[in-house]
């Protein structure tokens, strides 16, 4: 499920066969949904039986399903281990977006997300990364009665820190963006990060996708108490990781995520603020009207004080949009992600981009 046009053409040599059976497989599995080697009508019997020995088809398995007023479907899919993640379908009228996760928890800590409140377990696999892909694909192409592709975006915006986990990421890119797969544009696949500035590299060399930063302050003492990986890579070098991601490319911007939090990061002073921080950046800022999960102490900004906030940054020249809050009945908005995580650790790990 993981393996790219590269690595299953190595994987088919590694197995005496010619490359170009990868050009054969890649459309089975992934635009027609098939998990059977034997359904696979060109690569001969002979093929598919010492495939069915050597190899597996296998996507993560369906335990829940909530669906909201709106649309909006949240999958808890189970893993092999017996920890589980969270999915999100988020259908809109031009477009069909799957929010995915990158790892089981996450590991950063941050004070208004409730993935952060499992803990962290460990990252995924490209295959259980593209997994999410291709069970939201085929289960939707069934329910929906589409013989067509369904999905049109994918956003790296569910549990965890994709750039901690960036190899994986970034493998896992490659197979959507591939024509023989999934086939999208560079600009429907969309990273968010919290800050992991080196890994920005990384990810801009290996699947140069659009990129979102989670930023939610203008200034470094407010985020360090919102966002400890601030700590370790604060707003300057982070700014200038951004300018570098879009760099020759004078279509592109970054996008900023900002959570609205009432009486924390909502005033004018921070509007202000972060037009003065990001006037150098090329950028479109996401307002997220805060989702609260049990335990929280933070509530959501009142909807005058995101139009004043909104209203600042277009003065000051910025793209900005207030993001509207799709799947909150059923805990699928922004930062209310959960899933089920088995190893809990008090700590946060150490923040080094793999």
């Amino acid at each position: 499920m993981g393996l790219d046009r590269t690595g299953l053409a190595a994987f088919m040599g590694a197995l005496g066969e010619r490359p170009f059976r990868a050009q054969q497989i890649l459309p089975w599995i992934h635009q027609r949904g098939v998990a059977d080697f034997a359904a696979m009508t060109n690569i001969g019997k002979a093929l598919a039986a010492h495939l069915a020995t050597v190899a597996v088809i296998g996507a993560p398995a369906l335990l829940s399903e909530h669906v909201s007023a709106d649309g909006t479907r949240k999958w808890l899919l189970g893993l092999a281990d017996g920890n589980a993640i969270e999915t999100v379908f988020i259908p809109e009228t031009d477009r069909n977006t799957l929010c995915i996760s990158s790892q089981v928890g996450c590991a950063l800590d941050c004070a208004f997300c409730a993935t952060a409140r499992q803990g962290f377990s460990r990252n995924l696999t490209a295959a259980e990364i593209v997994g999410q892909v291709w069970f939201a694909e085929h289960y939707l192409r069934r329910i929906l009665g589409r013989g067509e592709r369904v999905l049109s975006n994918i956003v790296f915006m569910g549990m965890g820190e994709p750039l901690l986990n960036v190899k994986e990421v970034i493998m896992a890119a490659d197979v959507l963006l591939d024509d023989l797969a999934y086939g999208l544009s560079r600009r429907r696949v969309t990273v968010s990060t919290a800050g992991v500035v080196p890994a920005m590299a990384r990810l801009q060399e290996g699947a140069p996708v659009s990129l979102a930063v989670s930023l939610h302050a203008p200034d470094d003492a407010l985020r360090d108490t919102l966002m400890p990986v601030n700590r370790k890579y604060p707003i300057a070098p982070l700014m200038e990781a951004c300018r570098a991601y879009v760099r020759g490319d004078s279509r592109r911007r970054v996008t900023f995520e900002y959570a609205m939090l009432a009486g924390v990061n909502d005033g004018p002073g921070h509007a202000q603020a972060l037009a003065r921080l990001l006037r150098t950046v090329p950028a479109k800022v996401n307002l997220i009207p805060f989702n609260p999960f049990p335990g929280t102490s933070f509530t959501r900004s009142a909807p005058e004080v995101i139009d004043r906030f909104r209203a600042i940054l277009l003065e000051a020249g910025l793209t900005t949009v207030t993001r509207r809050t799709r799947g909150d009945g059923i805990g699928a908005a922004c930062g209310q992600l959960a899933g089920v995580v088995l190893e809990r650790p008090r700590r946060v790990v150490r923040l080094h981009a793999v």
